[in-house]
Order: structure tokens, then sequence, then C-alpha cells
């Protein structure tokens, strides 16, 4: 079973795409802020990395460059789902590593499912 990491301070949407991710057949942990985030990243070994930018202690894209610096975490997939939709913040993630770059008010739930599918190569 595939296990993602999902950092993200909005703990109703932590449970929602909980409970899609499971019926997909994956396991999903949860962090609520971005240092909690980096210290699973590394301990659990997730096979993909679903990142928010704006987070408590850790902003996103701080989280972001700590994971690919890592040469323990710099090789699994980070889709970032935000509501920043400037271009300077698309760029500056996918220049930092970021697989992919979704707006959240932009895409179904379904949506991120299929991009968290393709991402790991299924």
């Amino acid at each position: 079973m595939k296990k993602i990491l999902f950092i993200e301070d909005e703990s109703a949407l932590q449970k929602t795409f909980g409970e899609i991710l499971k019926q997909e057949g994956y396991e999903m942990t949860s962090a609520l802020n971005g240092e909690v985030g980096l210290r699973l990243a590394k301990t659990q070994k997730p096979d993909l990395i679903l990142l928010d930018l704006i987070l408590p202690r850790v902003h996103g894209f701080e989280v972001l460059k700590k994971l690919k610096e890592d040469k323990e975490t710099k090789d699994i997939p980070v889709i970032v789902l935000t509501n920043l939709e400037g271009i300077g913040d698309i760029d500056k993630a996918l220049e930092l590593g970021a697989t992919t770059y979704l707006v959240k008010a932009q895409y179904s739930l379904e949506e991120v499912v299929e991009k968290i599918k393709k991402a790991l190569g299924e």
C-alpha cells in the first residue's frame, strides 16, 4: 500500500482527503504544520507528499526546500496543493523541485487523486 503524507493545516480538508485516499487504497499520514511534516517525511518515508504552502511554524516553500536538500527525502514526489495562484509562487515551487502545482479552488478531489496516481506512476 502506497503511503501519502499530507502536510496541510486545515483539519477538515485532511479528513476529507484521508477518506478518499483510503477508498483509493492509499495510507495517509497527516501533519498540521511544516515542522511535523518534515519530521514525518524523514521517519515515515512516504511514497508521495501533498504539501500546502501556507503553514504554521515552517512555511511550505521552506518545507519543500528542506525536503529536496535532504538525501533521505529528495526523491519523494511533492504535489503542492494550495490556494496561492501567483505565477511567481508556481515558478518558485517548481524550481524548488515540486512535481506538480495545484490550486485548490481549480481542482475537484477526484482530479487531485488522478494527479496523485500519475505522480506515483499508476
